[in-house]
């Protein structure tokens, strides 16, 4: 991967998700999409027309409402865990 789980302040998604498998790796995929998406500006020198700066936008969107569903569904059984929060 081209960055850790919560390296960017703001350029990648950044939670790392217990007790909620699948939730955990919805949010990994995302992450590794984040990372081809990156790839793919880099090597066509950011010329993809803005669809890879929305997508990854996108998919900052996508791992916030993870999070949430995570958080969501730890109030009924107490399993989340955000492993980032202080």
């Amino acid at each position: 991967m081209s960055a850790p789980l919560g390296l960017a302040i703001a350029e990648q998604p950044a939670r790392k998700l217990k007790g909620h498998p699948n939730l955990a790796a919805a949010q990994k995929l995302a992450l590794q999409a984040f990372d081809k998406l990156e790839a793919a500006q880099k090597a066509n020198e950011y010329d993809l027309g803005g669809h890879a700066a929305r997508a990854k936008d996108l998919l900052k969107q996508a791992n916030a409402e993870i999070k949430l569903a995570a958080e969501a569904a730890g109030k009924h059984d107490g399993r989340y865990t955000d492993t980032d929060k202080k």
